[in-house]
This record gives structure tokens, C-alpha cells and sequence, in this order.
């Protein structure tokens, strides 16, 4: 991708189409809009006697650092992930393996362990050996599953070690185009006159799909009843085809039906316009403070030596700002999103807090 100079983007080709630059044009001021969000600070001007000790403690495990990133890695890296063959996840998690590849000199191979919504995938890493060498590509699914299933083999916080944040990417909420709801105002209005009567659609309970359904019901203090599909296009054909009122989807699924005219964008739930679809208001100018954006992110076994995971963090965030991988990701529907390992594992915290109280709200049952 081509564009402004700045942090994103090199000069413009000549005779570069009129639409590229446009969509780039659009890329950099979301960028910019959302500079805070995607890019999350926790650094402070302060100095204490703390950042004293710190420092300290720092310069004395230095050799040790130095060591480990010196010897680390002497033989290939397995990267892990939970989902289909040539989903959001595998394509990032090959895109991500290939950048590590060519920072650590050595091969980053892609294992699928499908099925649970990834919890096989994290169950496998988070029993691995903590030695740098096994790493997970977890997704908004893990918080989901950490709040709705009654025990889970593993510790959704404390039996990882967080890298960095991938990509982040918000929901659509979508009707079919011949529905009579014009806007979200006039879909939630229906949906108080006539409660239980208006449902949405997602790949399955507990999905992070129906998660968001919920909230967008709760949040409006409307009832929403949800119908469940099985994965694939189900939920999209349903809503096409009047079955089911509103589709609550990412972009990567609803995006090519709304284009096609089929599907009628109502609502996104980024906290402003997304730079793919404009025009499409954000859920929160119906629903103040209505946010929600699910993610891709990089962890690893509990215990792995911190000197790796600060090796790992610092070639994820180099490569996350190449033009190359912000393109792809955001010709995805999705942004890339940048983090420290610190600021990675209190967003896990924070949202698996958030998806226990949409289902204690709600009242969605724990699934064994």
C-alpha cells in the first residue's frame, strides 16, 4: 500500500489510481482517529524510586538477556492456532509466522488444532514447554470461552504468557435489504414494542458472535432472541433470506453481502467509522459508549523466560508496522494493533470480566 509519508505509508506512485489513494487517504486518518485505541500507552513521566529498582534490576539481568536472545532460537518455532484452514486466524497466524521466520532466522511452522472455539489450540500451548518454541494465536473466542464454560483445562490468564496484540476488528450488525427497520434506532424501537419477537443469528452459543448480539440487546434493554446456526454461511443465508432479522458478524463475512446490496448495514461497532465502510454509523451514536472490537494475539506457555517474550514482543510490534502486513490485515476488514505483554494480558483480564456479566445479565447458561 502506497499513501502519505508518515509512520504507515510511503509517497504515492504517479498514476496511482484515484480510488487507492482515497482508501489510503481514509487508512491514515483512522489511523491517526485511533491512535489511542489501537496503540495504548501505559507510560508515565513520573520517576519514582521504583523506576529506580527497576532500572536496577534491569541492568543486572542484562547478561542473562542477552544471552537468551543471542542463543534464542537454535531450531524451529511451532505457532499453534484453533480454527480452519484459511479463516481470519490462519491467515494472520501464517502472515505473523512468516514475519517471525525472517526476524529469528529460523522456520515459524503453522499447526492447526481445530475445534471448542480454540480451546484445544490453547490447551496444547499452555501445557507445552515454556522455552519460547510453542506458541499460540489466541482470538477474541478465548475470553468468550473463559466466561461461558464451567471449567476449562487451563487458566485463560495465568497459565500464559503474552506477547503482543495482532489486529483488532469490529462486528457489523446487518438486517437483510428489504427489511422494514431503516436504521438501528428504528430495529431497536420494533424490538422494545414487541418484545421477543426480533431475533439475530450467529455460529453458535457462546460464539463471540452471539456475545455480541447479547450486549447489543442488553445494552438497549430490548429482547433480542437468539437463533443459532452451525458455522459456515448459515447465519448470513438466514438473515438473506428473512429467517432471522439481524446478522451480527465481522466484516470478513458480512462485508462481500452488504457490497452486493443483500445485507443492509445498520451499526458497526468500532468506536468511530470504519475506513471499509464508510457511511455505516457507529452502534455507539444509537447506544452511548457501545463498543466492541474482538482481536488476534500472540502468547505463549506460562513460565517462558521474560527475556523471549520481550524478543518475541519487539519483532511482533517491528513487523506490525511494515506497510506490507497493515495492508493485508486491512484488506481483511481488520487493523493491526500494537501492544506490550503487560498491556495484552490486562485486556484478556478486562474482557473475560465483561463477557461474565453480559452472561450473568442475560442469563446464558455455563456450558460444561
Amino acid at each position: 500500500m502506497t499513501g502519505p509519508k508518515g509512520p504507515f505509508f510511503t509517497a504515492p506512485r504517479p498514476g496511482t489510481h484515484a480510488k487507492t489513494r482515497q482508501n489510503q487517504c481514509k487508512y491514515e486518518l483512522f489511523q491517526l482517529a485511533h491512535k489511542e485505541t489501537l496503540l495504548p500507552s501505559t507510560r508515565s513521566s513520573s520517576f519514582s524510586r521504583r523506576h529506580v529498582l527497576t532500572a536496577g534490576a534491569a541492568a543486572l539481568a542484562a547478561p542473562s538477556l542477552s544471552w537468551a536472545q543471542a542463543s534464542y532460537p537454535t531450531h524451529p518455532v511451532t505457532l499453534t492456532h484453533g480454527f480452519g484452514a484459511g479463516g481470519n486466524a490462519d491467515v494472520v497466524a501464517r502472515l505473523v509466522a512468516q514475519k517471525l521466520s525472517e526476524s529469528l532466522k529460523q522456520p515459524v511452522v503453522v499447526d492447526i488444532k481445530s475445534g471448542a472455539g480454540g480451546v484445544i489450540a490453547s490447551n496444547a500451548v499452555a501445557k507445552a514447554a515454556p522455552d519460547g518454541y510453542n506458541l499460540v494465536m489466541l482470538t477474541g473466542a478465548h475470553t468468550v470461552s473463559a466466561a461461558l464454560k464451567k471449567k476449562l483445562p487451563y487458566d485463560p490468564v495465568k497459565d500464559f504468557s503474552f506477547i503482543s496484540t495482532v489486529s483488532a476488528f469490529p462486528f457489523v450488525v446487518a438486517v437483510r435489504a428489504e427489511h422494514p427497520a431503516k436504521n438501528l434506532a428504528e430495529l431497536l424501537e420494533m424490538a422494545k414494542k414487541e418484545p421477543g419477537r426480533i431475533t439475530f443469528t450467529s455460529v453458535g452459543v457462546g460464539s463471540t458472535q452471539h456475545m455480541v448480539g447479547e450486549l447489543l440487546g442488553s445494552t438497549a434493554n430490548v429482547q433480542l432472541v437468539h437463533v443459532p446456526y452451525r458455522g459456515g454461511g448459515a447465519p448470513v443465508q438466514a438473515v438473506i433470506a428473512g429467517d432471522v432479522d439481524i446478522l451480527t458478524d465481522t466484516l470478513t463475512v458480512a462485508a462481500p453481502h452488504i457490497k452486493s446490496g443483500r445485507l443492509r448495514a445498520l451499526g458497526i461497532t468500532s468506536a468511530a467509522e470504519w475506513p471499509t465502510m464508510m457511511g455505516v454509523p457507529p452502534v455507539s451514536s444509537v447506544l452511548r459508549g457501545f463498543e466492541v472490537r474482538s482481536w488476534l494475539g500472540l502468547a505463549a506457555p506460562a513460565k517462558t523466560p521474560q527475556a523471549i517474550i520481550d524478543r518475541l514482543s519487539a519483532d511482533v510490534n517491528t513487523a506490525l508496522r511494515g506497510a506490507d502486513i497493515q495492508k493485508t490485515l486491512f484488506d481483511s476488514g481488520s487493523m493491526s494493533s500494537r501492544s506490550t505483554p503487560a498491556e495484552f494480558r490486562r485486556m484478556v483480564e478486562r474482557e473475560v470480566k465483561r463477557w461474565r456479566e453480559v452472561i450473568t445479565k442475560v442469563n446464558i447458561p455455563l456450558q460444561d
